[in-house]
């Protein structure tokens, strides 16, 4: 199996992109790849804790998928998950405020990864 690193930096709910990146990140950690997720920019938005996501009665089953419990979804999976900081601090986003099992990071983390990955994919 291969180890892949992800970087994703679209909002969680500006477009569709977050959302196919956690599908490709989940279906990777179904074929029982290692992969790291590393959130770039808006997406660092994703990593944080107690979303609500609103309900489109009639159009999806509930509420629209929710970037939050995704990402928990994976990380239970074994993706390792780190923000970038800067990207964080630019925001206002602490660790604190973070889901567990994601940490924030570096450029120097993302280097490392990318380095010992067999593959790395942008979203």
């Amino acid at each position: 199996m291969a180890v892949i690193t992800v970087k994703v930096s679209g909002a969680p709910y500006g477009s569709e992109a977050f959302y196919n990146t956690m599908r490709f990140v989940l279906a990777a950690l179904s074929e029982g790849h290692e992969v790291n997720v590393f959130l770039l920019g808006d997406a660092v938005a994703a990593a944080r804790k107690g979303q609500e996501t609103p309900e489109f009665p009639g159009l999806l089953e509930g509420a629209m998928p929710n970037a939050e419990e995704l990402l928990k979804s994976a990380i239970r999976m074994g993706a390792r998950v780190k923000a970038c900081g800067v990207c964080c601090k630019q925001r206002a986003i602490t660790q604190e405020d973070m889901v567990e099992g994601c940490s924030i990071g570096s450029m120097k983390d993302l280097a490392n990864w990318i380095v010992y990955s067999d593959k790395s994919v942008d979203f």
